[in-house]
C-alpha cells in the first residue's frame, strides 16, 4: 500500500499543474483574507448598518482566515476529478491496475493520497490567509487569535480540502468523460447547490431540515465563520456535525465509485 500510495502522489507532483494550483491557493488565500479582513471590521460590519453580518470575533478571525476556502475546495474538488479523469482519458487506467493488479489497493492509494495533497494545499492556502489576515486584524483594532477555536477552525479547513478531493474522486469515476466530468461537479459545487440553498431557504421546511444538510452549508459550519441571523436565517449545525456531512458525502461518492471501478471492466 505505501508503494501505492507514493506511486499516486508522484504521478500528481511529477506535473507541472501542481506548482500553478499552489500559486493559486496562496494567493488566493491571502487575497480573499484581505477583503474579508476589512469588510468584516468595517463599521458596517460590526453594527453600525441595517442587515449587516455580525459575528464574535472568534466567528470574525475564522471567516478572515478561511475567506479562501470556497475557492480553494474548488481546486480540490478538479484535482480529485482529475486523479482518476486522466487515467481514463490517457488509457493509463489499464497500465496502473496491471502494476497493482489489487484494484481495491489501488483505490485506497488513491484516497489517502488526495487526503494528503488536500492537507498540503489546505497548508499553503492557510500560509497565505493566515499571515495575510493576521495583519489586517491587527491593524483594525481586532485581536487576531482570540480563542483556540480558532486553531481547531484552521485544522478543519485542512479536513475540509481533503475530503472535497475524495468528492472529486468520486465525481470523475461517475461521469466517464474527463472534461464533463470536471465542468458538472465545478458547476454543481460553485453555482447550482448555491443557488439551491438559497431556494430552499425560501421555504420553511426546506430551511429549517435540509439546507443544513446540503454540502456547502456543511463545509460553512465546519469553519463557524460569520453567518446570516435573525428569524429567516438558516439553522446551522455545530461543527462536528458538518465534518460528519461532509465526510458522509465524501464516503459515499469515494466508496461507490470505488467499487464501480473495481467491478467494472476498463479494457
Amino acid at each position: 500500500m505505501t508503494a501505492a500510495v507514493r506511486a499516486e502522489l508522484r504521478k500528481f507532483f511529477t506535473t507541472r499543474m501542481w506548482w500553478g494550483m499552489a500559486i493559486a491557493m496562496f494567493v488566493a488565500g491571502a487575497s480573499l483574507a484581505v477583503a474579508f479582513g476589512f469588510l468584516l471590521t468595517s463599521d458596517a460590519a460590526t453594527g453600525g448598518g441595517e442587515g449587516a453580518p455580525t459575528g464574535t470575533a472568534e466567528q470574525i478571525a475564522n471567516s478572515v482566515y478561511t475567506g479562501g476556502l470556497s475557492l480553494g475546495y474548488l481546486l480540490t474538488l478538479t484535482i480529485g476529478v482529475m486523479q482518476i479523469g486522466s487515467e481514463y482519458r490517457h488509457k493509463t487506467i489499464t497500465s496502473t491496475f496491471l502494476g497493482v493488479p489489487r484494484r481495491g489497493r489501488v483505490m485506497g492509494a488513491k484516497v489517502i493520497a488526495l487526503l494528503g495533497i488536500g492537507a498540503i494545499y489546505g497548508l499553503i492556502s492557510l500560509v497565505g490567509s493566515v499571515i495575510a489576515g493576521a495583519i489586517v486584524l491587527n491593524a483594525r483594532g481586532f485581536e487576531p487569535f482570540p480563542s483556540s477555536g480558532v486553531f481547531r477552525t484552521l485544522a478543519l479547513s485542512l479536513l475540509v480540502l481533503g475530503l472535497w478531493a475524495l468528492i472529486g474522486l468520486g465525481a470523475g469515476i461517475l461521469i466517464p468523460n474527463q472534461v464533463a466530468a470536471l465542468l458538472i461537479s465545478v458547476g454543481v459545487a460553485w453555482i447550482v447547490e448555491p443557488i439551491a440553498r438559497v431556494l430552499l431557504g425560501l421555504w420553511e421546511f426546506g430551511r429549517e431540515h435540509i439546507v443544513e444538510y446540503m454540502p456547502g452549508a456543511a463545509t460553512n459550519s465546519m469553519v463557524n465563520g460569520v453567518t446570516q441571523s435573525g428569524a429567516d436565517a438558516a439553522p446551522q449545525l455545530a461543527w462536528w456535525g458538518g465534518a460528519l456531512v461532509l465526510a458522509a458525502y465524501a464516503a459515499v461518492l469515494a466508496g461507490f465509485g470505488s467499487w464501480r471501478t473495481v467491478r467494472s471492466d476498463i479494457s
